[in-house]
């Protein structure tokens, strides 16, 4: 069953229409080609009215339908090869966070990804996306063996955020996360990180350091969640839309601030309509980023990286 969200009703709507012309053509043998056809050009132009005018919150939703591709979908559809490596070897294997040594369009690189899983089996066993420290120490591992043999990384954020639970923070959720930070803006590789979903807190920043970032054009980056955001400052959640424009979390909104580096397109009505489109801009990005940043040597990347993450914000003193 296709998921509709309310601000795509007017879509809906059109689409039963047309069907149901279809259908009394095919039933009566009348030639409805006219009006199918005005109401295919409405369809088409209330999809541009409603997709390119979308609110914060609405690109919250489109980030979280469930057909939207993950990060084993983009691997299958833009790696000609891929070998899954595991572990942390220091406490367990962490599905949450996915990674390992991937060839595209014939260059070797290091694909690291969080994964959501598609129905609720798969959800319970990749914990919602939502990672242990076990799961940033597996990344960081698969990091320094890519810098260890001179290999690109791509890292692919799709997360609610960090898991928030007492073992996680037992373990040292914050300091696994932390170190991330430190380590991947050290790394004298090249780090491409591309958000294909939700980019949640320090769980989407954990594998987000890189030379470039960009986020597909209908998912978010924040801080926090818009429903976290409403429920701290209202006590309630029925501001969430509310507290998604006052975030500025979606693509747009970053590019403008300066937080990221480009907006990938996705195809009208969000990824999961033709995920092989989307796949394709993402590929071509990657690849011609790679192609740039291996001209640079090891200091130039490394010194790059850190201004310009030292660059945003302001401080006042």
């Amino acid at each position: 069953m296709q998921t509709t969200f309310d601000f795509e009703k007017p879509i809906a709507d059109l689409q039963t229409q047309i069907e149901k012309v279809l259908q009394v053509q095919e039933k009566t043998k009348v030639d409805m080609s006219a009006t199918v056809s005005e109401l295919e050009t409405k369809l088409e132009s209330t999809k541009k009215d409603i997709y390119t005018n979308m609110t914060g919150w609405q690109k919250v939703q489109m980030s979280r339908h469930p057909d939207r591709p993950q990060t084993f979908d983009y691997i299958e559809m833009i790696c000609e090869e891929f070998i899954e490596l595991h572990g942390d070897r220091t406490v367990k294997d962490d599905k949450a966070i996915v990674g390992g040594i991937a060839s595209i369009g014939g260059q070797s690189v290091m694909v690291i990804g969080h994964q959501k899983g598609k129905n609720t089996k798969e959800r319970q066993f990749r914990n919602f996306g939502m990672a242990n420290p076990e799961g940033y120490r597996k990344a960081l591992r698969l990091m320094k063996m890519a810098e260890k043999f001179n290999r690109p990384i791509v890292t692919l954020i799709d997360t609610m955020g960090a898991y928030p639970g007492l073992e996680a923070e037992e373990r040292g959720q914050g300091e696994a996360i932390a170190r991330n930070l430190l380590e991947m803006s050290v790394l004298k590789v090249p780090v491409i990180c591309i958000v294909i979903g939700e980019g949640a807190s320090g769980g989407a920043l954990g594998i987000g350091v890189g030379d470039r970032v960009y986020m597909l054009q209908n998912t978010w980056y924040s801080v926090i969640s818009p429903e976290s955001c409403s429920s701290i400052l209202y006590r309630s959640w029925d501001q969430k839309e509310k507290a998604a424009d006052s975030l500025k979390l979606t693509a747009e909104d970053m590019l403008k601030n300066g937080l990221i580096d480009g907006i990938i397109e996705e195809p009208i009505g969000g990824a999961h309509q033709d995920p092989e489109i989307t796949a394709e801009n993402l590929k071509s990005r990657i690849l011609t980023d790679i192609l740039e940043l291996q001209l640079k040597d090891a200091d130039t990347l490394v010194h790059e990286r850190i201004e310009k993450f030292s660059k945003m914000g302001v401080v006042v003193e």
